[in-house]
């Protein structure tokens, strides 16, 4: 634990900076708080609740190129795209919830597979998070197992006490490596008060029943189609969320060359599942929205030991039929089966 004095925040800010990081944090652009690249401190929105959009892609863009092809008679030859020249990347006030969603992407991208476009991306980033002081009725972040000023995911997490300077926990090498270039900015300091100045975040529904309960409800058709009535399909919550990872390939050009892609995608879109010949396994939306759930709640979990949701709380606020995704997952917790 060191102290950051609120006036050296801005100068740690420059000299992340001038050692030719590239900095993304929460700003404020046409009324919403978004991440994007900024290049001066006074950019920066620091007493915020939650950005619209994650930060995930960062390493994992929205479209992303794996490669440019081209035919010839001589046959066809492939040209993968350079990701060994990315910039280092410093994610700076990043929440506690968006910090830990990096985690369960990681899981995700190193599973069966270790995909190198993540990889590189990720090894070139660090996290300076910063803790809640204050939150609303969608953040649940307590009920999967974190809380206003979890570390996990962080490389430095900053929390800002009664006299508006910042207690530094320095997790990683990587956040040890930020210190150093600047050690003068950090004091030596021990300040047990820490929960004081984070905001309570009630706790909605117990992790492990939700876990257990939504995994032994497969064959309940009447919970997930009760929960879908409402449900648009639109694919909203599944852009803004931290740790949905689900992808496409799509080819661009014509049969001589063209260039192959990674985008987006969204199990809750009725074609994600649709085969070539028309039969689609989850024709019906409330297939769907349980295959959301269980994907969080109950495939992570076994299969990659990470729960797939942070408790951000932005799908609720982004569903346009308030859709609120703790209410259901509180509901499947509390069933008797």
């Amino acid at each position: 634990m060191k102290l950051l004095k609120k006036e050296a925040l801005p100068i740690l800010f420059e000299k992340i900076n001038s050692a030719g990081k590239v900095i993304y944090a929460p700003v404020e652009n046409h009324g919403q708080l978004v991440y994007q690249r900024v290049s001066a401190y006074d950019e920066v929105k620091k007493d915020y609740i939650q950005t619209v959009q994650s930060a995930k892609y960062v390493v994992f863009p929205k479209i992303e190129k794996l490669l440019d092809y081209q035919n010839s008679k001589d046959g066809t030859s492939l040209s993968e795209a350079v990701i060994d020249e990315l910039p280092e990347i410093v994610l700076f006030g990043v929440r506690p919830c968006d910090a830990a969603g990096f985690d369960v992407l990681k899981a995700v991208f190193t599973w069966d597979f270790n995909d190198k476009f993540y990889i590189e991306r990720a090894k070139k980033l660090t996290i300076i998070g910063l803790s809640c002081s204050k939150c609303d009725n969608e953040c649940f972040c307590t009920s999967v197992g974190l809380n206003p000023g979890s570390t996990k995911g962080s490389d430095i997490l900053l929390t800002k006490n009664n006299e508006g300077d910042y207690l530094a926990e320095i997790v990683t090498d990587k956040g040890q490596a930020m210190v150093s270039l600047c050690t003068d900015l950090f004091s030596d300091h021990k300040d047990d008060n820490k929960e004081n100045y984070l905001t309570k975040v009630p706790v909605k529904f117990e992790k492990d029943a939700a876990i257990e309960k939504s995994t032994k409800s497969f064959e309940n058709e009447q919970i997930w189609f009760d929960q879908a009535m409402r449900c648009l399909g639109c694919g909203a919550c599944t852009y803004v969320c931290p740790t949905c990872s689900c992808f496409d390939i799509q080819d661009e050009g014509t049969s001589s060359k063209g260039i192959r892609y990674r985008c987006w995608d969204s199990c809750g879109l009725s074609q994600f599942t649709i085969h070539t010949s028309g039969h689609n396994p989850r024709e019906e939306q409330s297939q769907r929205w349980r295959q959301r759930i269980l994907h969080k709640y109950s495939y992570q979990p076994e299969r990659l030991q990470v729960l797939g949701c942070v408790g951000c709380g932005r799908c609720s606020r982004s569903c346009p039929v308030d859709m609120n995704i703790a209410e259901h997952v509180e509901t499947i917790a509390e069933i008797e089966l």
